[in-house]
């Protein structure tokens, strides 16, 4: 079933990036929200949950333990306090610096060219879109 083969690629990409991530005391959820922010700062919880595909209620303690560690701030939205608003602080822009070379280690891990990973993300996006309830 595809979906064995989905959690298998899951779990493996999991432990390739936990060599790369030791050095800089994340976690793999914890890069994936890391890597959102560095794009794009600040952002509302949700918005970074839709972004990694994890439910806010994953996502909190994710950002909380970050917030421990220095590298995030969560703020609640003047206009509606329901909303938590995540930034950067300056240890969390300066860890982007440490990270830059992750993903070209992961790519040549997958032995895919550029095209191939452009294809592939392509197919994964669409499958995502395809089974994902409207929401």
């Amino acid at each position: 079933m595809l979906c064995f083969d989905v959690y298998a690629l899951n779990h493996a990409f999991a432990r390739l990036y936990k060599p790369l991530l030791a050095p800089l005391g994340l976690t793999y959820p914890q890069y994936l929200a890391m890597s959102v922010l560095w794009d794009t700062s600040p952002l509302p919880v949700g918005r970074i949950g839709a972004r990694v595909g994890l439910e806010t209620s994953t996502l909190t303690p994710l950002l909380k333990r970050l917030e421990l560690q220095g590298l995030i701030t969560r703020t609640r939205a003047r206009d509606d306090e329901r909303r938590v608003e995540i930034g950067l602080t300056e240890a969390g822009r300066a860890l982007s610096q440490r990270a830059v070379d992750i993903p070209a280690c992961v790519e040549r891990a997958t032995g895919l060219d550029a095209d191939e990973i452009s294809a592939l993300r392509a197919t994964l996006s669409n499958l995502r879109a395809a089974i994902e309830p409207a929401g």
